[in-house]
């Protein structure tokens, strides 16, 4: 396992891109098994989920030509679906909880999909009901061998459109679900849909492939199904978890860093969250400018109450950013309730911040609530390990304002989301190295 070794302290300075969104690559890759026509991929960012992916994608008989860094064309016009049934991929698709939106594309487009059982961050029950009771609605049959944790659903004579209330508002479970409904005969109406901006860039990708969606935005999609697609070029959108990280970053290290291009228009409450939580945000064109500040103060709600951030589905504050936010606060002025709704084992990474000094209480596996230093006191410095990937960057976050040299093991799991982050970070100043 790779080692991060951070020097803590200090302050930072100049200006930071973000990557290319991880959520929004994975739905993205996926759709390019909807056509057999050439599909052109920009901002694609180069890190493990990602190109796990894309591994599978060559595996399949996708054809993956590299056009420039971020930049690739794919071409689905002759794929082995032998390798579906293959102990490789049996192998490939459980390191990647990504992997379940392939089934939707081949399952409407050549009329079966199978998966292992996908894996991805120990955060808690992620259940997967969301995903196969939409194909089984629109007429595909399911399996499920429980010895070997294999998915398998099939539809040899097509599929069908027809109305669904989904459970909830799964992102990848949408996904999934209205890739498969794009090719299905006759119309699909998803309520309940999830509608994150990854999801609407799913939806515009799709329309310039030729699809016929409706309600792009909403919570209701209503889709007519088309007999085929061709191909189109598709530009990925900057990633609103790394930008919520460097604002973050960026507060607890008292610095001051330009965030560039951010897409501000689908940033949602991200920015109004941090501003809750008294951090400084100006928006200079399409960037996010943070000033260094020597304190920053939680908001009450309007009648006195300690402030809960909570994450919600969209256009709710996201669930990924709260580990960020929880993080910060540990050196704000007041206190703040942390409710985690959706992961039970999301926030059991307290106890590393505790370890550091932090004051923070966890109430049950849902809820913390954080008493902020205002830098009265540092956060010490300590050996971590990272759990997963927006925990792992929380520790990052803590060990560069900490006093002293702190050490973060198993960062494969940072890696896991964000590309190069040790150059990048150096690059504003940054004490961070990578060993073996």
């Amino acid at each position: 396992m790779g080692t991060f070794q951070i020097e803590g302290g200090h302050q930072l300075s100049g200006s930071i891109r973000p990557q290319g969104a991880k959520n929004e690559a994975l739905q993205i890759l996926c759709a390019v098994l909807l056509t057999a026509e050439p599909v052109v991929i920009e901002n694609i960012p180069d890190i493990i989920d990602v190109n796990k992916l894309i591994t599978i994608l060559e595996h399949l008989g996708v054809k993956v030509k590299k056009l420039a860094p971020g930049s690739y064309q794919f071409q689905s016009d002759e794929l082995d679906l032998d390798y579906l049934e293959s102990e490789l991929f049996k192998k490939e698709g459980s390191g990647l909880r990504g992997s379940i939106m392939i089934v939707g594309p081949l399952l409407a487009r050549f009329g079966k999909g199978y998966i292992p059982r996908p894996g991805g961050d120990k955060i808690g029950r992620r259940r997967l009901d969301t995903h196969f009771e939409g194909f089984i609605k629109l007429g595909a049959t399911f399996r499920y061998n429980k010895e070997e944790r294999f998915y398998g659903v099939e539809a040899p004579k097509g599929l069908t459109g027809t109305y669904m209330l989904l459970d909830q508002a799964s992102v990848t479970g949408t996904a999934n679900i209205l890739m498969a409904a794009v090719l299905a005969e006759g119309t699909t109406t998803i309520y309940n849909a999830a509608c994150e901006p990854y999801l609407q860039q799913l939806c515009r990708m799709l329309i310039s492939m030729g699809a016929n969606i409706q309600g792009v935005g909403s919570n209701l999609l209503i889709i007519e199904g088309v007999e085929s697609l061709g191909g189109c070029s598709h530009r990925v959108l900057p990633d609103m978890i790394e930008i919520g990280s460097w604002i973050g970053l960026a507060a607890m290290t008292k610095s001051s860093i330009t965030i560039k291009e951010v897409s501000w228009d689908n940033l949602g409450l991200i920015p109004e969250t941090f501003k809750k939580i008294g951090i400084k945000l100006e928006k200079r064109g399409d960037d996010i400018f943070i000033p260094t500040q020597e304190s920053y103060e939680i908001q009450s709600d309007m009648d006195g109450s300690i402030l809960t951030i909570s994450d919600a589905p969209w256009p709710g504050f996201t669930p990924d950013l709260l580990s960020i936010v929880l993080v910060t606060c540990t050196q704000a002025k007041g206190s703040v309730l942390i409710h985690q709704k959706m992961f039970e084992s999301r926030l059991f990474f307290v106890d590393k911040l505790i370890d550091m000094g932090a004051k923070i209480i966890l109430c049950d596996p849902h809820r913390a609530t954080v008493i902020g230093h205002d830098f009265n006191s540092q956060l010490k410095a300590t050996n971590m390990v990272s759990p997963d990937i927006r925990a792992g960057v929380s520790l990052l976050i803590a060990a560069l304002s900490a006093n002293g040299t702190s050490t973060i093991q198993n960062i494969e799991q940072i890696d896991r989301g964000y590309e190069n982050i040790d150059e990048r970070l150096r690059a504003i100043g940054a004490k961070i190295t990578r060993l073996p």
